[in-house]
């Protein structure tokens, strides 16, 4: 049902069966290897894939190695499958919220678990065939399916195959880590491995981190039933965001019912006959629950371990492979991208870091990670979508900032969607209307947030933005409002003294 470690696929299910047999097919044959190949890429999640699919496109001669599924965590048991489970989630919350619309619902309207996991499972399989063995065999890739590890410095070795290599990849990304905590490695506990293999509903759930995973997966269940116990360490939840974005999707949870445990301390974990029991200090206040299931979403770890690294003297640590900007290990014909090297685990940015390998690798570019303009989106509701630096960063870094903040709550296309907690806010340099940073929190913040990307590549300033028209009416308009706010500090008293005495000397 799965290859050799990995989490068992469950259910066994039509929809399950068609995703494995795309991306590890039970009978598949690897080729006869090449004599030699311009480059062997060990991983097929999105970053292996893009560089595999990238550099055969350019005419490379390609081997693509990968010991559990194509398609990495994203696809099986990441990106893919959440938005899935978020957007039946946002369902039952617009069903719900329904009456604020003068929309009424006949009440004892109930959520079918089962069919939201089967239908996530139906998408997934049916997104599968863009990642699979086939695709990349008909663009010209050669697919080994096995463990592959580095024995020589020109040589990796897939069940007894010997692939020869110009250049290789280590492309194997990160997967989810245990904390330390009292108990946790006696208790059963989900990860994001093995939560979307549920098919009913827990009635209580408990999650360990409030990071964006923990987030989104406390609202999305809280909303589908569940009743969810959110623990973090740390003082509130999202550290990485801006505090008032991060002060805004808290609320959201709550509202959703979502117990949130913050700046947990003593945390202690057990088996309970009725599940797992959970002991937490929170504020000085002293938690004990039973909970169905626990799901633990704080850490990630490199996938190192058997590679054979040490052969060719690559090293790394428990923050992945080493790199430079460039992305060379410390062995010069071996190269690295994605989560098993990078502080960003996005699959957009495994994408492009992939595309930086296949200038650098195979044509002596000097492209470097660090030109990388890396938005992030983390998909509660509401999103909030960050790129560039944020004001605490901006500090850090030295670089003096002026902040410009547009409430959704003064936008007509959000009061008119009943979705005004949010806002725009865009950092720039101080003085001038080059944009560093911007935070966007709003139901769609991470399409929003695109906008302001290309604007930071391109050295669009946010002065520019404002002369942008956009349509209306849309939340997007808090752009460029945003942009108007900057240019209403250009109007100095100097400026409008002097356009006065212009305009009383017209009349």
């Amino acid at each position: 049902m799965s290859p050799a470690s990995s989490p068992p696929v469950l259910p066994w299910d039509s929809h399950n069966q068609r995703l494995v047999s795309h991306v590890h097919p039970i009978d598949w044959q690897n080729p006869t290897p090449a004599s030699r190949y311009n480059l062997v890429v060990i991983g097929g999640g999105t970053a292996g894939l893009v560089t595999a699919a990238g550099a055969a496109g350019l005419g490379a001669k390609v081997a693509l190695v990968e010991r559990h599924f194509l398609g990495g965590d994203c696809l099986n048991v990441g990106c893919v499958p959440s938005k899935a489970i978020l957007a039946a989630a946002r369902a039952v919350a617009s069903v719900r919220h329904a009456k604020e619309f003068g929309i009424h619902i006949p009440p004892g309207s109930t959520v079918d678990f089962a069919a939201v996991m089967e239908r996530m499972r139906r998408l997934r399989a049916d997104i599968s065939p863009h990642d699979s063995a086939r695709r990349f065999t008909e663009l010209g890739v050669d697919v080994f399916l096995g463990p592959g590890r580095f024995t020589g410095s020109d040589s990796v070795e897939v069940n007894g195959q010997t692939l020869r290599f110009s250049k290789a990849v280590i492309a194997t990304g990160a997967r989810a880590a245990a904390p330390p905590i009292p108990g946790l490695t006696e208790t059963p506990f989900l990860t994001n491995e093995t939560l979307f293999s549920l098919t009913q509903l827990p009635q209580r759930l408990g999650i360990i981190g409030a990071g964006p995973i923990g987030c989104e997966m406390a609202q999305a269940f809280a909303r589908l039933g569940s009743q969810v116990f959110l623990i973090e360490s740390s003082h509130g939840i999202l550290p990485r965001e801006d505090p008032d974005a991060a002060a805004l999707v808290r609320a959201a949870l709550e509202k959703d019912g979502v117990k949130l445990l913050c700046c947990g301390k003593d945390l202690v974990v057990s088996q309970h006959p009725n599940g797992v029991r959970i002991q937490v200090s929170s504020h000085d206040h002293g938690y004990d629950h039973v909970v169905d299931h626990l799901l633990v979403a704080a850490g990630r770890a490199p996938n190192v371990e058997g590679l054979g690294l040490e052969i060719l003297g690559i090293q790394c640590d428990r923050r992945g492979v080493r790199v430079d900007d460039q992305l060379r290990t410390t062995h010069p014909r071996v190269f690295a991208c994605g989560d098993v090297c990078s502080p960003y685990q996005f699959t957009h940015a495994a994408d492009f870091m992939a595309r930086i390998v296949i200038q650098n690798a195979l044509f002596m570019g000097r492209a470097k990670a660090s030109s990388l303009t890396i938005p992030w989106c983390t998909y509660t509701s509401p999103e909030i979508a960050q790129v560039g630096v944020t004001p605490t960063e901006a500090a850090t870094q030295g670089i003096a900032i002026d902040s410009f903040t547009q409430p959704l709550d003064r936008i007509d296309r959000a009061i008119l969607d009943g979705q005004t907690d949010g806002f725009v806010r865009v950092h720039v340099r101080k003085g001038t209307d080059r944009i560093v940073g911007a935070t966007v929190v709003a139901a769609h913040a991470g399409d929003l947030i695109g906008e302001l990307t290309v604007a930071m590549k391109g050295k669009v300033g946010l002065g520019a933005l404002a002369n942008a028209i956009h349509p209306y009416p849309t939340q997007a308009e808090a752009i460029r409002k945003t942009g108007d706010l900057y240019n209403r500090t250009r109007l100095t008293p100097w400026v409008k003294q002097l356009m006065s005495r212009w305009l009383a000397w017209q009349r």
